[in-house]
């Protein structure tokens, strides 16, 4: 159930960049103006996501869930009912702000009701549904808005809600909040040896990430590779999954090695983008072993944050996920810039430097992912 509320958050994000045309003519706005619905729920997410978990760290834990995801089956709803872009913008913060609440609480609550020699592993499975969201669901999501209308596709995402809070009440067990004597204050927490360093490798890293996931098209159309963006962003997502298992495998008993070896792999496919001008078969490479790396980055970090902060771990998450969400709102921007300056073939390149970025500053240090780890 932890990886379909993860499945139903990303769905509920990305749903409307596979919905523009439909969300622009049914919202009477241009597609620019659509657009902002995006932005709206990121924004809402990095906003509340540290508030929300500081208010809630004393809260059981399957209330909590439930509440997240009542939260996502009221906002799709009036998405999907709302007469105008105003009332549809103000939905889609107050989802992104459910959003945060459910990142900063999943990560320790998949840990918590696992055997502590598979924490590693559960944390794994809750995040599986990552992946198939951005290379099933948003997908199907978009086909089922062209064919019957887009409102349909918020309605389904409310329905997906209301099955997974049956499901979580049927059989999810329950956990409690966070002991009192053991909370800290943010300043504190953020404080915690590894701490900073890791928040600094979620944030290069995944601007690494959103500035190709955003700008595949013009990228692929620059370099000239015969290869439609959505069939490879379902290459990507399938070697994603690939990436999910294999860090199930291995979490447990090398962290480090694994983190750092996700990490290179988007330095050396970056690498193969460059060199791929032209070559599909290439480009396909890249694009896997790009998938396979990213897979697992959302465990990897957050077992790390979850080791670094012990039993603060939900509100160190929740700094993750500001820092994940503002890497989406950088890759927009930053991406934007070396589109229309340098042009889409030179986005690997700002890849590799990000990538080796975060190479340096979290391998440097041994406090964020130890050795033995």
């Amino acid at each position: 159930m932890m990886a379909c509320t993860g499945f139903l958050v990303i769905m509920t994000e990305t749903l409307p960049a596979g919905l523009l045309p439909q969300l622009a003519s049914g919202l009477q706005v241009s597609e620019g103006g659509a657009g902002q619905l995006v932005s709206a729920y990121a924004l809402g997410t990095v906003l509340a996501a540290i508030p929300a978990a500081a208010l809630t760290r004393e809260l059981r834990r399957r209330g909590l869930l439930l509440a997240g995801l009542g939260g996502f089956l009221a906002t799709n709803a009036v998405t999907a009912l709302a007469p105008s872009l105003t009332l549809a913008l103000a939905a889609r913060f107050v989802a992104g702000a459910f959003s945060g609440l459910l990142w900063g609480m999943l990560a320790g609550y998949a840990r918590r009701i696992a055997a502590p020699e598979h924490a590693g592993r559960a944390l794994a499975v809750a995040m599986a549904g990552t992946p198939v969201a951005l290379s099933v669901g948003t997908p199907l999501g978009a086909w089922l808005g062209s064919t019957l209308g887009w409102r349909w596709s918020f309605a389904a995402m409310s329905l997906l809600a209301a099955l997974i809070m049956i499901a979580v009440r049927a059989v999810v067990p329950d956990a409690p909040g966070q002991r009192a004597q053991t909370r800290m204050p943010l300043r504190r927490v953020f404080a915690f040896p590894g701490v900073p360093t890791i928040l600094v490798v979620v944030f290069t890293w995944m601007l690494a990430h959103n500035l190709l996931y955003t700008y595949i098209a013009p990228y692929l159309r620059e370099s000239h590779l015969p290869l439609r963006p959505d069939l490879a962003l379902v290459a990507f997502g399938v070697a994603a999954l690939i990436g999910i298992w294999i860090t199930g495998l291995f979490i447990d008993r090398a962290l480090r090695r694994l983190t750092l070896v996700s990490v290179a792999l988007f330095a050396v496919a970056g690498a193969i983008l460059l060199a791929a001008q032209g070559s599909l078969s290439c480009a396909l490479l890249a694009i896997a072993l790009w998938g396979v790396a990213f897979g697992g980055a959302a465990t990897h970090l957050q077992t790390a944050m979850s080791a670094a902060a012990g039993e603060n771990a939900d509100i160190a998450n929740a700094m993750l996920t500001t820092a994940f969400n503002a890497a989406i709102f950088g890759g927009g921007a930053l991406g934007a810039v070396v589109v229309d300056g340098l042009g889409a073939r030179t986005l690997p390149a700002v890849l590799i430097v990000l990538a080796l970025i975060a190479l340096v500053v979290g391998f440097g240090r041994r406090t964020a992912f130890p050795v033995n780890t």
